[in-house]
């Protein structure tokens, strides 16, 4: 890989921009707004406002979207999920997993899930 390449690729990683850009993109599929570009500045305007904390960050999934999801990755009905699970409806959304810092042999509460993510 070219040295170039490698550059940019290290600055959208460490500005976390292919998150950003999937969310966005996600929200855009989600909300299907009759104007797209006004949505997505309205959105990264929450973002910043929600990064200085101003407001609240533009979710795509709302409580009981989180709980559905919380119940599908929750197969046997127990109340917990895996790290291994976790990780997994991260990716689902879209979501990092850089960052985590639950050990292998951590449940995860729905409450949890609901805060984490």
């Amino acid at each position: 890989m070219a040295a170039g390449e490698q550059h940019g690729r290290d600055y959208l990683q460490r500005h976390r921009l292919p998150e950003l850009l999937h969310r966005l993109s996600a929200l855009l599929l989600y909300h299907r707004p009759e104007r797209p570009r006004e949505f997505l500045i309205q959105a990264l305007e929450r973002v910043k406002a929600g990064k200085r904390g101003e407001g609240e960050y533009p979710y795509l999934m709302d409580e009981a979207n989180l709980a559905a999801m919380f119940e599908l990755l929750d197969v046997v009905g127990q109340g917990h999920i895996t790290p291994a699970q976790y990780r997994e409806g991260l990716k689902t959304l879209g979501l990092s997993t850089e960052d985590l810092q639950f050990g292998d042999d951590v449940n995860i509460t729905l409450d949890v899930f609901k805060e984490e993510v």
